[in-house]
């Protein structure tokens, strides 16, 4: 029986008979901080209304999954069933799951994370109403039934006949500091519960950790001179890499970027007990003879770490955006010094600089004059900035040193009612918390709206 498209009403009672809850979704980040609280919230509300929901998941394929998320989604509790990536596809053709799932006769589709065409076509499939999580875009608003948004901004931006179906539930992303476990993270850090944590962000592709790993450690070394025990550096390990993998950026015969971006010496330590790390040694006089000790966390995503950071260095990219929904403070680095190994343009400036043979001396002749240009211009590049349309984070670019990234880390350290500002900026560019239960409750109501 295909679903209607009526508007639900928030006073519809909960309804006797079963029902199942569809999510879709893709990668890590979705997986844990937009799907963990829904489904929590929707088994609580569940509970409380006398009503049997369950819950399903099904994964999309995703660039930055690590193959884990299924794992995963199997140790939630509320989490009925799961259905990994690789099968999506033929779900999304046939309406079919690898293991033949049954459907109760009422059901919902909930987009958290993926394509949000993908929740209209398989509600067609298994004649079930819609729900979309929407952060930034609301697709599709004739064909979904209800969207739950982060901001009121989008429901002013869709057309009038659809507003009606919309309603502000806030930010998900907002809930993952308020419950991460700030006294299980130093433990596990091996630090005092007062420590300030550093967060290091390299990136994942080469391009990236080849400038980004010297440099930041450079800074920790920097850091810890002054800083000494009262601060923590931990690095963000990301899920592709291997702690041996993660090495060759610090070794000079395999990282020919350490010429232009010096590293201190750098040992791996793998204790039997406790978290890997990185000994570095000191290159500048400070008050130990050893440098500071980098802990490396490899848990992905790392979202319940670096919400506990009072100061994270990244690299451009989606990093920008997910710090600044968790409101931590970072600086954002962008070194220009090797950018013969960088493609930036778009046009035929970048089919040039991707031509083989030709490619490196283009590049070495468009990016300088590409650099100058945008900085004239003053573009911005992390995502703080582009939703806030001026600078929030500061963005180092150009040919910056450890030096000049670890001063403005120091005036940021040496004045916490600056980061505190950094962090109120970031959270009125996101929507509140508490949108888990707002979520949840849309959700029930959608799915118990009478046919």
């Amino acid at each position: 029986m295909p679903a209607t498209t009526q508007s639900p009403s928030a006073s519809t009672a909960a309804t006797a008979a079963p029902i199942d809850i569809v999510i879709l979704s893709n990668g890590p980040g979705e997986v844990a901080t937009w799907v963990k609280p829904v489904v929590r919230s929707l088994k609580t509300k569940a509970l409380q209304n006398q009503q049997t929901a369950r819950i399903s998941v099904i994964l999309s394929p995703c660039p930055h999954a690590s193959g884990q998320e299924p794992i995963a989604l199997q140790k939630y509790p509320e989490v009925d069933r799961v259905q990994s990536a690789p099968n999506f596809f033929k779900f999304l053709l046939t309406g079919k799951t690898a293991d033949s799932w049954d459907w109760h006769q009422q059901g919902v589709v909930v987009f958290l994370g993926g394509d949000q065409l993908y929740t209209v076509i398989a509600a067609k499939h298994l004649g079930y109403r819609t729900v979309t999580y929407a952060e930034w875009d609301a697709r599709w608003p004739g064909m979904v039934d209800s969207f739950g948004v982060m901001q009121a901004d989008l429901v002013q931006a869709a057309p009038a006949r659809y507003q009606p179906k919309f309603k502000v539930v806030g930010d998900l992303m907002a809930d993952v500091q308020s419950s991460a476990d700030r006294a299980e993270i130093t433990t596990a850090l091996g630090c005092a519960p007062k420590t300030t944590l550093v967060g290091l962000l390299p990136g994942s592709k080469p391009v990236k950790l080849s400038i980004g790993m010297p440099m930041m450690l450079s800074i920790a070394v920097d850091l810890h001179a002054q800083y000494g025990q009262s601060i923590q550096v931990v690095l963000g390990v990301a899920p592709n890499l291997t702690l041996p993998g993660l090495m060759q950026y610090t070794d000079p015969a395999y990282n020919t970027a350490i010429a232009t971006f010096p590293c201190p010496p750098v040992t791996l330590i793998e204790p039997n007990e406790g978290l890997p790390y990185l000994q570095l040694g000191a290159d500048r006089d400070g008050p130990d003879r050893d440098g500071p000790k980098i802990v490396l966390w490899q848990r992905f995503p790392a979202l319940d770490l670096f919400s506990q950071c009072g100061l994270c260095f990244t690299t451009v990219g989606a990093n920008t955006a997910q710090l600044g929904s968790l409101g931590t403070p970072m600086i954002v680095l962008l070194p220009t010094q090797t950018l013969g190994a960088i493609t930036f343009a778009d046009g035929l400036a970048g089919l040039l600089s991707r031509l083989p043979g030709v490619g490196a001396i283009a590049r070495r002749i468009i990016n300088p004059i590409l650099v100058s240009a945008l900085q004239k211009s003053g573009k911005r590049f992390a995502w703080p900035n582009i939703w806030a349309k001026r600078e929030v984070v500061p963005e180092l670019f150009g040919p910056i040193t450890a030096t000049d990234a670890s001063n403005v880390a120091k005036n940021f350290l040496n004045n916490p009612e600056k980061l505190d500002a950094i962090r109120q900026d970031l959270r009125q560019l996101r929507g509140p918390a508490g949108a888990a239960d707002k979520m949840a409750d849309l959700i029930l109501e959608t799915v118990n709206y009478p046919k």
